[in-house]
């Protein structure tokens, strides 16, 4: 990966695009918002194979990200709280509890800050009638 600093941050880019980051959010993404973004989607992505292997009948899962920063400390990020939301048919809570377990070992981005951030899942099911 090749970064180039440009006058109001860093720009990259992937086979999928262009990335800016900057500080400033009017001229790129924010680290943070990389950092937490990153976690989530690592995590509701390996979530999301582990539903499929085992055919739950899912309709849609949100995961909403609540984040704590130490002001003291650089800013550096503390607590992540992921609340999955998923919306389904014949939801077993328990069950969805243990996979989110297993996604959590699983998820590279939340292994890679495992001593340095405290990230937290919850699960709320919505039963959805067929």
């Amino acid at each position: 990966m090749d970064f180039y600093l440009k006058e109001n941050g860093v720009r990259t880019s992937f086979e999928f695009g262009q990335l800016n980051i900057s500080g400033d959010e009017t001229f790129g993404f924010r680290p943070y918002q990389l950092m937490v973004a990153s976690i989530a989607g690592c995590s509701i992505g390996v979530f999301r194979k582990i539903l499929d292997k085992q055919r739950v009948d899912y309709e849609d899962i949100k995961v909403t990200a609540e984040v704590t920063r130490n002001p003291d400390e650089a800013n550096r990020i503390e607590n992540i709280h992921l609340h999955f939301v998923i919306k389904g048919y014949h939801l077993n809570q328990d069950k969805l509890l243990k996979n989110l377990d297993v996604s959590r070992n699983n998820c590279s981005m939340v292994q890679s800050v495992k001593n340095s951030i405290e990230v937290k899942e919850t699960l709320e099911c919505i039963e959805l009638n067929k």
